[in-house]
């Protein structure tokens, strides 16, 4: 079987926006609005149905990253394959100038104040650091991911930016990072008894890891043993949030008509809680529909990523698919009370400019690996035709 002439110009990279757009699995663009609609009428919900201040911004934003999505999409893989460690670097200095001169914020420095908006560069790396070890694993075969010198510039790679973010502090993010950058490991083809090893020598390092903790960061774990040890305290956040889930029932009390939110006993409804608050008024029926449309994208993403004859393009689509199951699981699970409370957004959902923004990027570069799927990439890089 030939391939069509429009595959084969896409093989050349010569093809014209038009094709390249008409490429675009738009199924795929319809269920990330659908989420983001789910999204602006919770924060419109959560300003007593108003749409300022939370819904009309993250409405804006979405504008922007779908324009950001279609434009990262229609951009050649390759293009993206050369510029991974460039991209990866300029996220770690932004890392390091957060360290330096960022900007505060309950408690932690996670910010870099740009005027028009709070950059958050941990975000970022969320994304750059999926492509760097992509462009890493490239290639190599399994003789090279079963020798363990291989694996140390990748390590370093996931640990050297984890470790500056763990310094900001944020737990949440730390944790994504190195479970995402495992999982790219994983699909890379590393052996399991590494990944065993490693989760034997985490395990012991957990009694020193605890020492060097904050005071706050250990009460989060004692909390999440026994939340009712302090309810007005330290468990008050996960408290509120199940009192807030329970009560939802299952039809939820109806739109705005959640009283934990709109009595504001529900902290931080707009941004880290608000599948709570989705789940008061729109009960177990609303919270398992957008569980669906979640999962949809998940299961979408990781089909259009297999699709991919490269193994770069194929690493950077399963990895930011990954992540970003990541971020559905750990928050969910967070306000359930399953895991400590950590501060992972629910994607797509959460207010946060930063968040909504770089998760549109790596969903255009999911697209792009997609639209450019046949686009033969060689063991040692790419050779623009």
């Amino acid at each position: 079987m030939t391939a069509s002439p429009l595959r084969t110009r896409f093989g050349g990279g010569d093809a014209r926006l038009g094709e390249k757009l008409m490429q675009v699995s738009w199924s795929f663009v319809l269920l990330i609005a659908l989420v983001c609609g789910v999204g602006f009428l919770t924060l419109y919900s959560a300003a007593n149905g108003d749409l300022s201040p939370w819904a009309v911004r993250q409405m804006f934003r979405f504008g922007v990253g779908l324009v950001v999505m279609l434009g990262v999409a229609v951009v050649d893989i390759r293009t993206w394959m050369r510029w991974s460690f460039v991209l990866y670097g300029v996220a770690l200095v932004l890392l390091v100038a957060v360290d330096i001169h960022g900007a505060s914020g309950l408690g932690a420095q996670r910010w870099i104040d740009l005027g028009f908006i709070q950059l958050q560069p941990s975000e970022i790396m969320k994304i750059t650091l999926v492509l760097a070890l992509a462009r890493y694993f490239h290639g190599s075969t399994p003789q090279d991911t079963g020798r363990p010198v291989f694996l140390v510039i990748p390590l370093i790679l996931v640990l050297l930016p984890a470790a500056l973010v763990l310094k900001q502090p944020d737990l949440g993010t730390a944790m994504m990072l190195i479970l995402a950058g495992g999982a790219v490991f994983f699909l890379a083809g590393v052996r399991i008894w590494m990944f065993a090893l490693v989760l034997a020598a985490g395990a012991g390092v957990v009694p020193v890891a605890w020492r060097f903790m904050r005071e706050y960061q250990r009460q989060r774990i004692l909390t999440f043993l026994d939340p009712e040890s302090d309810p007005l305290g330290a468990g008050y956040h996960i408290l509120q949030s199940k009192i807030a889930l329970g009560s939802g029932g299952w039809a939820g009390k109806g739109f705005m008509q959640g009283t934990q939110s709109h009595l504001n006993f529900l902290p931080e409804k707009q941004t880290d809680f608000i599948f709570t608050m989705l789940g008061e008024e729109w009960g177990m029926v609303g919270g398992v529909a957008l569980l669906g449309l979640y999962a949809l994208i998940i299961v979408w993403g990781f089909g259009l990523s297999l699709r991919c004859r490269s193994q770069y393009g194929r690493l950077v689509g399963l990895g930011l698919t990954t992540t970003f199951f990541l971020y559905v699981f750990i928050n969910i699970a967070m306000v359930m009370g399953l895991v400590p409370v950590v501060g992972v957004p629910l994607p797509l959902i959460s207010y946060g400019g930063t968040a909504m923004l770089t998760l549109l990027f790596g969903f255009g570069l999911v697209l792009s690996a997609y639209i450019h799927r046949d686009v033969p990439i060689g063991r040692h890089g790419p050779e623009m035709g």
